[in-house]
């Protein structure tokens, strides 16, 4: 978890609630708890959209280990401000190909 965090532009980690959690643009993005509170559970807290989590709870642990990268790269992307998203967008990247090139064939605006 902590190296594809740390892969991410603008990426940051710190301890909150005594647990490494991390950050992008002073707002988090991923946080892993190894028995917060001594619940017993380890967990990796991230932000998702609705449903994600039913899913995840409902796949098979190898099914979830393979996801785990996925998941962290699309919460960054959820809370990431544009700009930092737009080094991810390159090409060679492998992410948000087909965002990237709609974005490239879209004529662009001009604020006037």
């Amino acid at each position: 978890m902590r190296r594809i965090c740390a892969s991410l532009p603008g990426s940051t980690e710190k301890l909150s609630h005594g647990e490494p959690t991390f950050f992008v643009a002073k707002k988090v993005f991923c946080m892993f708890a190894d028995d917060h509170h001594h619940d017993g559970h380890l967990a990796v807290w991230l932000p998702a959209p609705i449903g994600i989590q039913e899913m995840v709870i409902a796949a098979s642990p190898e099914k979830k280990d393979r996801e785990l990268d996925f998941l962290i790269r699309q919460a960054w992307r959820m809370i990431a401000p544009k700009k930092l998203q737009a080094a991810l967008r390159s090409p060679g990247s492998g992410l948000d190909q087909k965002k990237t090139a709609k974005a490239q064939s879209a004529p662009r605006r001009r604020k006037n």
